[in-house]
């Protein structure tokens, strides 16, 4: 799993990549990634395969100098944290966290 930060010339806004191995994605079919950034909407911002080396991947626009919660979603009901994420933190369910990102 891999994030990739891209800011702005203006550094106000940031392009960020969340990418799933092929091992991951391809035993799965719907991925997406849900957070603060899309009101955790499923549909917001869905996964999709790339060429050649199998991987899935999506590209968020956020803005500059916030912290962001978010999980992938697979299949609708399974959740994943991102292991390069700038932190995890605690959730409101018991013994869950979810990743971090700080742009």
């Amino acid at each position: 799993m891999a994030l990739r930060k891209k800011y702005s010339a203006n550094k106000k806004n940031c392009r960020v990549t969340f990418t799933l191995p092929k091992e991951i994605g391809a035993n799965f079919e719907e991925l997406s990634v849900v957070g603060d950034f899309n009101n955790w909407d499923s549909h917001a911002n869905r996964m999709t395969e790339n060429e050649p080396d199998g991987s899935y991947s999506t590209t968020i626009d956020l803005k500059a100098g916030k912290e962001y919660q978010f999980k992938y979603l697979l299949d609708g009901n399974q959740w994943l944290n991102e292991p390069e994420a700038d932190k995890r933190v605690d959730t409101y369910i018991s013994n869950s966290k979810n990743s971090m990102i700080k742009v």
